[in-house]
């Protein structure tokens, strides 16, 4: 298995492990726990298992100018990225949030031509629209929800704030990358996320009540912080590492196709031609623009 494949190996992991996030997220807020209180807990676990799985890699010291480029990660890819995604996730629904997300290749194919000047390669534009109109397929015909509510439409607006302020992330991290192992920069950034977090977390801990908690969202809440935090954060890392980030950002079009398919196998829905159609759409569009043409470098 060469590099490139193990690649979008992580990336596809990322993708499904975050597909099944929604739903289970959901399950814990608000009832169980407030957004801003779960994600000092993701937070914190997942910095934790960071800097002990760091203890297993070489030494490596951060460059005095690389400290902003690392704050400015912790920033959009945990701090301000997480609190926007959380509270929005707990207004709107699993479905609406994992279809809102897929702008998210969009915005990364923009800023990575601004930023870091990369090449808009015709074919990408294609997978990229042709993976949109497959998620954007499925939300419309797929289940029968709607955005007339003010609540779910300022739910979808936050998630939307994340999905730009990941995109970010994705830009921002990619020098890093090249430069550290992931390990040696995910356990400082995450550091700094947790302080970040914090103050707007602290007072929702407080309500929480632990002995009225059932096993099973106890077993979710460490379901987020291991596999949907850790895991996913690090499949990505040593994705981005081989991978351009609009190749990295268009796995988020698997999302809507994980939760239906998660949906199905918790009996609750059904699935249909729609749904068929749509999930051909979206592999299409993963293939498209991960799809490495001779004599490029993707």
């Amino acid at each position: 298995m060469n590099a490139r494949t193990f690649a979008l190996i992580a990336a596809f992991l990322a993708a499904l492990i975050y597909g099944l996030n929604f739903t289970i997220a959901k399950d814990v807020m608000p009832l169980y726990v407030k957004p801003y209180a779960f994600i000092v807990f993701r937070v914190f676990g997942a910095s934790i298992l960071f800097w002990i799985t760091s203890l297993f890699i070489k030494k490596e010291s951060i460059d005095t100018s690389d400290y902003l480029r690392i704050f400015l990660a912790a920033f959009f890819g945990v701090g301000f990225n997480m609190l926007t995604f959380f509270k929005g996730l707990s207004y709107t629904t699993p479905i609406n949030a994992s279809v809102v997300m897929v702008t998210t290749p969009i915005i990364v194919l923009v800023l990575s031509a601004i930023i870091l000047k990369e090449k808009i390669v015709k074919r990408r534009i294609i997978g990229i629209f042709i993976g949109l109109a497959g998620a954007t397929y499925l939300i419309a015909y797929g289940n029968g929800l709607h955005l007339d509510n003010k609540t779910i439409q300022w739910g979808n607006f936050l998630v939307f704030v994340n999905a730009f302020s990941y995109s970010l992330y994705l830009i921002i991290v990619k020098k890093l990358t090249a430069k550290y192992h992931p390990l040696t920069f995910a356990k400082w950034i995450y550091l700094l996320g947790f302080f970040m977090v914090l103050p707007f977390g602290f007072s929702e801990i407080k309500l929480i009540s632990w002995q009225e908690m059932p096993n099973i969202i106890i077993y979710k809440i460490l379901f987020v912080v291991i596999f949907a935090t850790f895991f996913t954060y690090l499949f990505n890392l040593l994705a981005v590492r081989k991978l351009k980030p609009t190749t990295v950002s268009v796995f988020i079009y698997l999302q809507p196709f994980v939760a239906t398919v998660y949906a199905l196998m918790m009996q609750s829905d059904t699935l249909n031609s729609h749904k068929i159609i749509a999930s051909v759409l979206i592999f299409s569009g993963v293939y498209l623009v991960s799809r490495q043409p001779k004599k490029l470098n993707i």
